[in-house]
């Protein structure tokens, strides 16, 4: 693309609206890993949910996250009890995945509701997806309130993890390196059902300049 050239841009100030039929943000920060998360209340209710604002944010420790629109039943679990489990999200377990994002009562088990296999944690006191080739146990380090530039409140909760012990399909190692791809994790792409599928020949190596 040649920089000089004019392009004709939309612009647009989030605040007053962005004149388009979807909202273009989150199909532009894409695609984003899938925080699956699974997690359980003090009195035994267990909860798995899928999450779209999803990432890793540390290596020492190693830290992820995810952040809930709303405050939801994943948030006030994982308050209550400071542990949840992340659960890869592969194209195997597309379907199941997305069974997962059903609004049910607190007390009934999207493990259930989608015929996945819940198995303890070996660290933490919250099962994982047998049927997922990674699981990351965690523990909770922060659950912080996001907030607009002029200080307001949103109804958005980010909570922040250290993973304290990991699962990992061996299948998805060769040679002592993990393959990314041949999990065929899906992410997300925006609008109200977009995903993409990581495969092998898509992906590509750069050699950093340091």
């Amino acid at each position: 693309m040649d920089a000089k050239s004019p392009k004709d841009l939309h612009f647009y100030e989030p605040a007053k609206g962005h004149g388009l039929k979807h909202d273009p943000f989150n199909a532009i920060i894409a695609p984003r890993p899938i925080g699956w998360i699974s997690s359980r209340d003090t009195e035994g209710n267990v909860n798995l949910a899928p999450y779209s604002f999803f990432n890793a944010f540390c290596y020492k420790p190693p830290i992820i996250g995810f952040s809930s629109t709303n405050w939801k039943d994943s948030a006030a679990n994982i308050q209550e009890t400071r542990e949840f489990v992340w659960n890869l999200a592969t194209k195997d377990l597309a379907q199941q995945m997305n069974a997962t994002a059903a609004h049910v009562a607190r007390d009934v088990s999207e493990f259930n509701i989608a015929g996945l296999t819940a198995v303890p944690g070996k660290l933490v006191n919250v099962p994982r997806v047998a049927e997922s080739p990674v699981s990351f146990e965690c523990r909770l380090t922060q659950i912080i309130q996001l907030q607009g530039v002029n200080g307001d409140k949103a109804q958005a909760w980010l909570t922040l993890g250290e993973v304290v012990a990991v699962h990992i399909d061996k299948a998805m190692i060769k040679d002592g390196v993990y393959q990314t791809a041949m999990a065929r994790p899906i992410v997300r792409a925006g609008r109200s059902g977009d995903y993409f599928e990581i495969k092998p020949e898509n992906m590509f190596e750069m050699i950093r300049p340091d």
